[in-house]
């Protein structure tokens, strides 16, 4: 009874009955379209070479390591918010990797499902260091810029009215605008995820000097890929690549070592996770190695938060809540087996 229950449980698996639509549309064009922002320094920006950096970017690129083999098999689509859910709802994206929050309108109303949480953040203000303003009470009556599109315009109005605070909202269409807004003093503060305003303020001149961002967090904002509803095919094998690289972090598997560890180890769970056991690629719809081509293209999670976010990043941002589970964090995969 047993062996017979595995046999069907093995014959109903995505890659025996087929990929699904999203999967085989990327194989057959031989390319992802990811849909990222139009410039947020270490998450997804063009830099002066006009080759796209960053977080969001190297998660598009892992995931076309895993389907295609080549994580430079990407099309960048850059987006305002406002733009992001509709141009992935009408398939003008395969995969959307742009600062989004996970929320339970968002996949209750939007057809939309979240893969995961590729980095935990919070809503912050950040105001001219020349202000007065050291709290965001301090704001009461300011006007303030928000993004168009995004889950910080609720939030800031959720925060104000139970804080019995008034303000007046400036919502533009673009991070540009809004810069520009902010700069030209036409609002007295700028609310988003606390790593996007660290982005924007290293995008103005001397921005460091002249803007600070208060301590005060108003929100959760977990941010993570996004795949329409509909293909669990497409939605199970991006959840994974994001889980490979979580693993591959606690199990010390790396860029520099993952094909030498794969051709050498004895450790059966490292086996089993990068294929040479256990076979999950092919039930994925993927080739065995998909992991290996994962870690070649970008390396585990902390050599892309380092890289981008973090120490070796312009932003030099804490991991706090994303550290690995057992280093204080939340960040943490389930059992490959």
């Amino acid at each position: 009874m047993i062996v017979c229950t595995v046999a069907l449980a093995l014959a109903l698996t995505p890659g025996s009955a087929g990929a699904g639509e999203v999967l085989d549309k990327v194989r057959k064009n031989k390319v992802v379209r990811c849909g990222v922002s139009e410039g947020i320094i270490g998450f997804s920006y063009k830099d002066a070479t006009g080759r796209w950096t960053g977080m969001d970017v190297d998660f598009c690129r892992a995931v076309a390591a895993a389907v295609l083999g080549d994580p430079e098999k990407v099309k960048f689509v850059p987006l305002f918010a406002s733009a992001r859910f509709p141009a992935l709802e009408a398939g003008e994206i395969d995969l959307l990797v742009r600062n989004t929050t996970w929320t339970l309108g968002r996949e209750a109303y939007l057809g939309v499902e979240f893969a995961g949480i590729l980095f935990y953040d919070g809503q912050a203000v950040m105001v001219p260091r020349k202000s007065k303003v050291r709290r965001i009470s301090d704001l009461n009556g300011a006007t303030i810029c928000i993004e168009k599109g995004t889950t910080h315009e609720p939030n800031l109005a959720d925060y104000f009215r139970a804080h019995g605070l008034q303000y007046n909202p400036l919502v533009l269409e673009s991070i540009a605008e809004i810069q520009d807004a902010l700069v030209s003093g036409r609002c007295q503060a700028y609310t988003s995820d606390a790593s996007q305003l660290a982005s924007v303020r290293m995008q103005v001149p001397d921005g460091t000097k002249r803007f600070t961002i208060l301590p005060d967090l108003i929100s959760k904002e977990p941010l993570g890929p996004v795949v329409r509803r509909g293909d669990e095919e497409w939605f199970t094998l991006v959840k994974w690549v994001l889980f490979a690289l979580i693993q591959a972090e606690e199990l010390g598997i790396t860029r520099e070592n993952v094909r030498t560890l794969r051709e050498t180890t004895t450790d059966p769970a490292v086996q089993r996770f990068l294929g040479s056991t256990g076979g999950f690629g092919k039930a994925l719809g993927v080739n065995n190695d998909w992991v290996v081509q994962v870690i070649e293209a970008v390396g585990n999670y902390r050599q892309m938060f380092d890289r981008n976010l973090g120490r070796e990043g312009v932003l030099k941002l804490e991991r706090g809540l994303s550290r690995l589970w057992n280093e204080g964090g939340l960040m943490y995969a389930p059992p490959f087996r």
